[in-house]
């Protein structure tokens, strides 16, 4: 039987140990110069100072093929620890499709204040139940029309269009409000797809239409600003579980620190792709009537929100200042 030294020493040995390291994995699709990809090498520079080294990220970038659905689902399950996924591919989970409504924020400013309160947190909690842990938000900018043939001045002109949407259903409807051909791909698909004539027209923000050279393909670019979704930093929760709830806490502060680098470098990002655009001799549509778009795809919100409580988020968000 140990003593009572004995034990003493033991047990102060056990504590002396550090917790096990960990080196977790973050997938996003875009290139390591984005925005979204040098936030989480910040939130890895914050946890391995912050740990003595302990933990760190190993940021996977666009070298992961799979699509965002597919990703969401190796973070369920824990074979991905954690990864940045446009909030659209977690429309399933309740609250998560109110951000993706078409006109819903006022601006960019409008949609950071509202994800940055109570509103935001509500959002993020809810993805627990979807074996999904919600970091924070970083930006996914004002989605906007670009078209390989013709000028997209109001939702007229849009009209019978084969249009690339994202792999949800709630924007596979809203093309088909606006008389569009809805043609669901993932976002690796749309460049092929729109030299090749199988789509006429695609929607993005600019630094995501610059960084994928989809500006030399389709040279009409109509700041229709018609979504403003976000995307989100996710963690695993089967991995989450199993960590302290101090490095639960580093884990989360790191994120939420990233989120002010995200904004900064996002901005200054946003500036340059469209000077990139303008250079490169692309027509940036200077008279878009927006309010046709809205009066299209606003009416759609009934259809896409049925649930009471969430009907009363977007009147939330519509209130906030």
């Amino acid at each position: 039987m140990l003593s009572i030294r004995a034990l003493g020493v033991s047990l102060a040995l056990v504590a002396a140990i550090p917790a096990q390291a960990r080196e977790f994995r973050s997938s996003d699709i875009y290139p390591a110069d984005y925005p979204t990809v040098q936030a989480v090498v910040q939130m890895d520079k914050l946890m391995r100072e912050r740990s003595a080294g302990r933990h760190g990220i190993t940021v996977l970038g666009h070298n992961d093929r799979d699509t965002e659905s597919h990703t969401v689902g190796h973070v369920r399950y824990g074979t991905l620890d954690m990864a940045r996924v446009n909030i659209a591919v977690l429309e399933k989970s309740a609250p998560t499709i109110v951000p993706s409504l078409p006109f819903l924020f006022k601006s960019a400013a409008h949609a950071r204040r509202v994800l940055d309160g109570p509103i935001g947190e509500e959002i993020l909690a809810s993805l627990e139940s979807q074996g999904l842990v919600g970091l924070c938000f970083y930006d996914a900018g004002p989605r906007s029309f670009y078209s390989v043939k013709r000028p997209i001045k109001s939702a007229a002109d849009i009209k019978g269009m084969k249009v690339r949407v994202q792999q949800t259903e709630a924007w596979a409807a809203a093309m088909r409000a606006l008389g569009a051909e809805p043609v669901p791909m993932p976002l690796d698909g749309v460049s092929p797809a729109l030299e090749s004539g199988m789509i006429e027209t695609a929607d993005n923000n600019w630094p995501s239409y610059v960084a994928s050279k989809q500006y030399n393909i389709a040279k009409y670019f109509s700041p229709t600003e018609h979504s403003m979704a976000p995307a989100v930093l996710i963690f695993s929760k089967r991995v989450w579980d199993e960590l302290s709830r101090e490095d639960q806490a580093l884990i989360r502060s790191a994120a939420r620190e990233s989120v002010t680098h995200m904004r900064k470098l996002w901005d200054g990002y946003e500036a340059t792709s469209r000077k990139t655009v303008e250079t490169a001799g692309g027509e940036i549509v200077a008279d878009v009537d927006r309010k046709s778009f809205a009066d299209a795809l606003v009416p759609l919100y009934p259809t896409m929100i049925a649930e009471p409580k969430l009907r009363d988020m977007v009147r939330r968000i519509q209130s906030e200042e």
